[in-house]
């Protein structure tokens, strides 16, 4: 499922984060990507020891977990702390698949990517290229979203970020490890919370409600792993 998830963070918070970005020590983004990828990717990443960083990371963090569409469909039980990264004169990320695993900070504890998650912190009139392309069955899909916006994705996807020929495309990244392993699985869930929400707001609570309601725990009941 590639789901759009709108105003993760408000212009407000755009902006006070692009300023604490802007100030920031930025790495090659080499730094921080395996043998596989280092062939294709070519950008510049936050150094993710920084205090900004640490910072700015928690603040994402507890957007995502403000945000009930992001809740709905990843289903998370690990969010890793998210990076930053930033596109121009050129610079991209060729087609590749994102790791299996990463290791949670702290204690190091492995966690498998069910997810992928771009949060958008540049305008897109701000910037000439800079498409994330998430290739599926269904064939190419482009995206670039308003600032504050977010893309979420399943981590098996071949993607890329196309070359940034205009300005500079400003991001924040992360992977989720679902309670729900099975992408197929999570999209019902995720469809089924929704229709759910919406019966609840045009009609209110009723039996039909309960049971449907009750299908849902009872599915994520069986297809969580906690």
């Amino acid at each position: 499922m590639l789901l759009h998830v709108p105003q993760v963070l408000n212009a407000a918070e755009v902006a006070a984060l692009r300023r604490r970005l802007d100030a920031a020590p930025w790495v090659d983004g080499l730094e921080t990507v395996g043998a596989q990828g280092a062939k294709v990717k070519h950008n510049r990443q936050l150094d993710a020891a920084s205090p900004a960083a640490r910072e700015l990371s928690q603040v994402v963090t507890a957007a995502l977990f403000k945000q009930p569409l992001f809740v709905s469909a990843a289903l998370p039980r690990h969010v890793l702390s998210p990076f930053f990264n930033r596109y121009g004169g050129g610079e991209h990320y060729g087609d590749h698949v994102d790791g299996a695993i990463r290791f949670l900070p702290g204690d190091g504890q492995p966690m498998r990517t069910d997810l992928s998650a771009t949060l958008f912190l540049a305008e897109p009139e701000a910037y000439d290229g800079g498409d994330l392309v998430v290739r599926d069955t269904y064939g190419e899909h482009l995206v670039k979203l308003p600032a504050g916006d977010l893309i979420l994705y399943p981590s098996t996807s071949l993607h890329r970020v196309e070359p940034v020929t205009r300005g500079e495309r400003v991001a924040a990244f992360t992977w989720i490890q679902s309670m729900v392993r099975d992408d197929g699985q999570r999209t019902q869930l995720y469809e089924l919370d929704q229709a759910i929400q919406s019966l609840r707001t045009r009609v209110g609570d009723g039996p039909e409600l309960v049971t449907l309601t009750g299908h849902y725990h009872n599915l994520l009941r069986r297809w969580a792993e906690v």
